[in-house]
Formats: structure tokens, sequence, C-alpha cells
């Protein structure tokens, strides 16, 4: 259906639609509002949910993580509560569920906007985004003001905040018209904008943040909104929980965990190198199959990530066997001929010698750590030790414990670090200056190489 000026605005929302689909559930075995016994009785948080990289989805081991399912998870631990999460394949199903009360809890990436507050209960916010137009980069002239959004077709997801968003601007720029898909998620779309299938389309954010690593010929024209906060929601008339929700997000254990998700999922992405994305999404059609299978085999004996590995191996050398740098490191694992010696490998340019030697380098960067340190922390650390050096991360640590920082905490060790570059800290240390600053963007890259190569491997 194509839309120009409407007098009202639409009631029903739904944003940031899956881009990462996992095994789901229906919601018809739930009881009806009247009969959904409260979690405080019976132990069991039900909450809706859709599979997306920014709400829930399944990694390629078929565990469940994602931002919405950690702050959930988070809070029902706190209560001592289990969590019966129900997969729903859009957004409006999710209302839908929650017009029933069929759930507790909605945790899908909700905006928290007035039509919306008039049906529900509205929950604790944890995340604010802006929405923006979206269109392929080489798209002439490319949209930069409202004026110009009439030149352009633009499909966005069905029942969605966008379309509210659109009927908005459409109502103050003559022209504006839009195709409402009630059949592709915005992330479909944005897949589509990638591939000029169509010119724009118009997302959150997050979930272009997220997108454009995979895809990086999106660009975007330009911000529609400014500041939307996503949040839970409840079924009306569920104060009660609703204020149990909020109080707990606005705790220390509430603020923790939205600092977990943000570092989890979307700090370590960092600036848009369109470049560098571009290459990497070649490269994994075009070098990463004669590799893949001896990444699989080098997790089969060392434990450490298939997934990781590739993207370790992409940070040093772009899955090139034959790479050389300048300090004389080599091969497909950039091995140090001192290292490459320790580990068994006699030809550095052998890739199966080279991963197989990599991958039980980094096991025992990884095994020399201490167990107490949790994930994914301790991969984190071993990383940065993969890249300075167990010394210089050892003395790292050591800094941090007299600086009061958390020698255990990826988050903390990310600010202690560059300290072996500062001449007031590293001649205090045992193995002296390092450029500390480097395995911090070490390990950001090879955590943004890694999401965007682990679909590879599922």
């Amino acid at each position: 259906m194509t839309h120009a000026l409407k007098g009202a605005l639409l009631p029903l929302i739904a944003i940031m639609a899956g881009c990462s689909q996992g095994e789901s559930e229906t919601a018809s075995t739930h009881k009806p509002a009247e009969q959904l016994a409260p979690p405080q009785e019976t132990g069991v948080l039900e909450v809706a949910t859709r599979n997306g990289a920014t709400t829930y989805y399944l990694d390629r081991h078929q565990n469940p993580i994602g931002p919405e399912f950690s702050l959930v998870s988070r809070f029902a631990e706190s209560k001592g509560w289990t969590v019966n999460w129900t997969m729903h394949d859009s957004t409006a199903e999710v209302l839908q569920a929650l017009e029933a009360g069929n759930t507790h809890l909605a945790a899908a990436g909700l905006t928290h906007l007035p039509s919306r507050t008039e049906r529900f209960t509205r929950g604790p916010a944890h995340t604010e985004i802006t929405e923006q137009l979206v269109c392929h980069r080489d798209m002439r002239p490319m949209p930069r003001k409202p004026e110009s959004m009439p030149e352009v077709s633009i499909a966005v997801t069905a029942d969605s905040s966008y379309v509210e968003t659109l009927n908005k601007l459409a109502s103050e720029h003559e022209g504006i018209t839009f195709t409402e898909d009630d059949s592709r998620t915005t992330e479909v779309l944005l897949s589509e904008v990638a591939e000029q299938d169509i010119d724009c389309t118009v997302a959150d954010s997050n979930i272009v943040q997220v997108m454009r690593r995979h895809f990086p010929h999106l660009e975007v024209a330009m911000n529609l909104t400014q500041g939307n906060n996503l949040g839970w929601y409840l079924p009306a008339g569920s104060d009660d929980l609703a204020g149990t929700t909020r109080e707990w997000m606005n705790s220390t254990d509430g603020d923790e965990a939205i600092g977990y998700i943000e570092s989890r999922y979307y700090a370590y992405i960092g600036e848009f190198d369109f470049v560098d994305l571009r290459a990497l999404n070649r490269r994994i059609d075009e070098r990463l199959p004669d590799f893949i299978d001896r990444f699989a085999e080098a997790e089969t004996t060392t434990g450490m990530p298939a997934d990781l590995l590739a993207a370790l191996s992409y940070q040093e050398s772009h899955w090139d066997p034959a790479a050389v740098s300048p300090t004389g490191v080599r091969g497909i694992m950039m091995l140090t001929r001192n290292t490459a010696e320790s580990l068994g490998v006699m030809d550095r340019l052998d890739p199966v010698a080279a991963i197989d030697g990599g991958a039980r380098y980094l096991a025992d960067r990884h095994r020399r750590l201490p167990e107490t340190i949790p994930e994914p922390d301790r991969t984190f650390l071993a990383l940065a030790s993969y890249n300075i050096g167990r010394g210089h991360l050892l003395d790292a640590r050591q800094l941090a414990r007299e600086l009061g920082k958390n020698p255990d905490s990826w988050d903390d060790m990310k600010e202690v670090l560059p300290l072996k570059a500062d001449k007031r800290y590293y001649p205090s240390t045992r193995y002296g200056y390092a450029r500390g600053y480097e395995p911090v963007h070490y390990v950001q890259r090879i955590r943004n190489y890694r999401d965007v190569i682990s679909s590879a491997f599922d």
C-alpha cells in the first residue's frame, strides 16, 4: 500500500525487525490475561520478543544472545525467576500478545511513544536511537533533506514506527510517498537497498550500525528523528510489575546491565570504514572458503571458536598465507619466528600449519589467564596478549590494580593498556614501554570482524 499525506498518525508502531532467524515458538499455548499468574507467584516471567540482532537471536552454537535477551535475563536473575521466551515473527504480533495478555513483558526493541503508551503499560527505557533514511551510497542525487525525499522510492516495514515518522513528514512536505511491506523485515529491506533493488528504507540507528558491516554500500542519507527511547512494555494494568522493572532498571544492577549490552553488542563497532568492510565482505566470498575447514579443525583441537580464529587471522593477514610484515612476522596468522619454533611450526607460510599453530598459541594465552576471569573478558584479554605479549599484559594488569581498576574487566583494561605508552606509568612496569593502545584497537577490530564473519560458520 502506497501512502501520501494522512491527517492522523498510525497507532501501531513496530521497529527493529529481526535480521537473524532462530528457532521460534508460538504464543498459542499461553493463558489469557485474566489467568496469567504474576511471576511473583509462579517464578516464571513470560516474555514476548522477536528474532533479531538488536533483540534476541541464536549464535552458531544455538545459544540465545542479543541485547534484549541479556537485559531481561539479568532482570529475571535478580528476582530469582526463570524466563519463558516466546518468539514472534513481527513487532505487530508482539503487540497482539500484549493486548491479549499472553505475556508479562514485551522486550522486542519497542519504541516508547504516546500512541503505544495509551494502549499498554510502559516499562523502563534502556536504549536511545535515531530513525535514519538509508540509501545505496551510489545513489545520485542522495536525498539529504526532506524536500528531496519525493524524488526517491521508499519502502518500510508495515505497522512500524517508520510509517508514523513518514506520515508526519508527508504532512509537512508535499510529494513524499512510501510503500509499506508486510512480508519483509527492516534488515531484509536494508539488504535490498544494498543490492539496489529498492532506493531507500528507514531503520533505527542501532540496526544500521550493525547492518552496515555486512552491507557497506548502505549510506545514511539523513536522520529523520532524534532521541527515541527503546524499552519494555507490559499489558495494560500491569502497574505493579512495571514499577518493579523500572526500579530494577534504575538500580546499580540495572545500570551495569545496560552498560554490559552497550559494551557487548555496540560499543566496539567503532567508526564505519567503507573500504575495509567492503574488502572484508569480498574476501569472505573469495578467500575464506579455502581456509574455513582449517579454522573448524583448529577449534576441535584447541577449543578456540573457529569464527574467532578466522577474525583474528583476517586482522593479522587478510587471509593471505604468504603475508610478510616489515618486522618479519609471516603467514596467515602472522607468527614470529620464535613463536613458530616454540609451536613446532616449521613453515609459517603453510596455512594449515600456521592456523593450527596460531590457534594453539591463542589457546595458550587464554589458558594462562586466571580461570576466575569471566567470559568474554578472558577471551579479549587473551587476544590482547596475542598482540602485545603476555609480559606487557601482566604489567597492565598490575597497573590496573594499582589504579583501583579491575584487571579482570576488559572495559577497565581498555583504559589501562594505553598507559603502557605513557611516560608517567611505563617506567615503573617490569617490561617497560609498549604501544598499549594497539591491543585495544586490535581486539575491537577482531570483535567487529567476527560479527561479520560468523554467519559463514553457521
